[in-house]
């Protein structure tokens, strides 16, 4: 089945994670283009912020504080949306965490909240949003990662969760595009290394302060490929040479993808004390932002 998606202006976007970094850039540029908003995140008070302005510059958003750890509440994000608007065109899982220390040290209990938040949040979305979707035709966005394919190390857990979010994606888009033939387009959206508060997020347990290695693209880059998605079919992304280029060598050059991925231990943190090391793991952080500003959170 051809799937056709609705332009910008025509559409209701869901946008999980859309308190700060590429879910507050993709929110921002879909009420630019006169998408109406259903934007959720934990941070109930960076969201409500972030829902006056986009209202007060002429724009219709409304926000729902959600975890998407919780299929419950993720269920009430999709039913605020339809009760708020009726329908949605679009639903990008967007929301995510990360942990930088090494694999062995990575206390199972933040390792599973890791997994509960990057992975199970991606599903609960998901099924969440598909009976929907399939009703009327739309889009499904889930945000991956250059390291969906390829790894980071001091990160192997996010690495780890970004697999399995691809995995997923993948295989839901043979079945309800392929085999059902629904009226719904799937999309895996894989960035480099975006300058967002990522780092500063984390659950940290190196000795310094974590940093995101360069070069690093801007939050803007990821929305307008996401945004393109919402508008124009399309199976994957990938955004930013360097995930590009990541990816092939995990690919092609698999024992020079381990080399040059090596090299990326060192670049991950700074000569400073660790600020924050618990991160916003089991918590909300109510500082919204695009960038960590080195202008500041890779998702």
């Amino acid at each position: 089945m051809t799937v056709s998606l609705k332009k910008l202006q025509d559409q209701v976007i869901v946008i999980t994670g859309a308190s700060s970094g590429i879910g507050l850039a993709s929110a921002e540029a879909a009420a630019r283009g006169g998408a109406k908003l259903v934007l959720a995140a934990r941070s109930q008070r960076a969201l409500e912020d972030i829902v006056a302005r986009i209202n007060g510059l002429g724009g219709e958003a409304v926000s729902v504080p959600c975890d998407v750890a919780d299929r419950r509440q993720v269920e009430n994000l999709r039913e605020a949306a339809l009760l708020r608007f009726g329908r949605f065109d679009t639903w990008v899982n967007n929301a995510g965490a990360s942990i930088y220390g090494r694999l062995e040290e990575v206390d199972e209990r933040d390792a599973r909240r890791l997994f509960d938040i990057n992975f199970w949040g991606v599903v609960y979305g998901s099924l969440e949003a598909l009976p929907v979707l399939r009703k009327t035709g739309g889009c499904l966005i889930n945000v991956g990662s250059e390291v969906s394919e390829a790894v980071v190390p001091l990160q192997g857990m996010y690495s780890a969760s970004k697999h399995a979010v691809k995995g997923f994606t993948d295989a839901l888009r043979v079945e309800v595009c392929e085999i059902d033939d629904a009226p719904v387009s799937i999309t895996l959206i894989q960035p480099t290394a975006v300058d967002t508060p990522f780092p500063s997020h984390a659950r940290n347990y190196l000795p310094n302060e974590p940093k995101l290695p360069t070069p690093q693209i801007a939050p803007e880059d990821v929305a307008k490929a996401i945004l393109r998605a919402a508008t124009h079919p399309t199976r994957d992304k990938k955004v930013g040479t360097m995930a590009k280029l990541s990816t092939a060598a995990a690919k092609i050059a698999p024992a020079l993808g381990d080399t040059l991925s090596a090299r990326q231990g060192e670049r991950q943190t700074t000569d400073q004390p660790p600020r924050h090391p618990e991160g916003t793991l089991f918590r909300s952080g109510e500082d919204s932002g695009l960038a960590g500003r080195t202008r500041g959170v890779q998702n």
